[in-house]
């Protein structure tokens, strides 16, 4: 189960002003911090069949790194989205252009996507492409990974950029992350981001929102 939250970063500036929140430094884990670019690209069906179902597709090449994953039982509210995930590395970068459909075969969720599928041609739908800035923080009753993102959603009917921050409870109490994710909310005057990068590539596909 993945647990995070999302808000806008409403100000360019932000993204150094927030790592170098000095409650942040002095929380933060030793040698956590470290900056990433990464490029995602997610697929479906030529019908969307995977979407229609409310599961994600996607591939990330986080640095030098291949990592693949599903995404299924979403729900976000005032930037808190909780979703099950499930995640297989990669060693073959043409996964990133034409995934192997049966990735996830060993896990049932894997096997309810190849079901799905019926034999269908994964295509990629869009890419989004951003960089990353992230470092671990210990609240003393949760640990979390606090993680800048500036980039693109990339489509062929148009693009969008990105520019937020995210918090995602790795451990520990929830209420300490709420806290945590509320106190940086109000001290940066961040909104709650309503919609993931997955909603919002979706949207611009002119496919509706979906909180995946």
């Amino acid at each position: 189960m993945e647990v995070e939250l999302k808000y806008k970063l409403h100000d360019k500036k932000l993204l150094t002003d927030i790592p170098n929140d000095a409650y942040l430094i002095g929380i933060e884990e030793k040698d956590t911090r470290e900056q990433v670019f990464m490029k995602a690209a997610y697929f479906d069906t030529e019908g969307y069949v995977l979407s229609e179902h409310d599961i994600a597709f996607r591939v990330r090449m986080e640095g030098s790194r291949i990592v693949a994953s599903l995404k299924w039982n979403d729900s976000g509210e005032n930037g808190l989205y909780t979703r099950e995930e499930i995640n297989v590395p990669v060693d073959d970068p043409a996964c990133f252009l034409m995934p192997d459909p049966l990735l996830f075969r060993e896990s049932e969720v894997g096997k309810h996507v190849a079901e799905l599928l019926d034999g269908k041609p994964l295509i990629s739908i869009f890419e989004i492409k951003f960089l990353r800035n992230r470092f671990r923080v210990d609240t003393g009753g949760a640990i979390c990974e606090v993680s800048l993102d500036d980039g693109d959603i990339i489509t062929d009917f148009g693009e969008l950029h990105i520019a937020e921050i995210e918090i995602e409870l790795f451990s520990g109490n929830k209420e300490e992350f709420l806290k945590l994710g509320a106190a940086l909310a109000e001290k940066y005057g961040l909104a709650p981001e309503p919609e993931s990068k997955y909603a919002r590539g979706l949207k611009l596909l002119g496919r509706g929102r979906r909180d995946g």
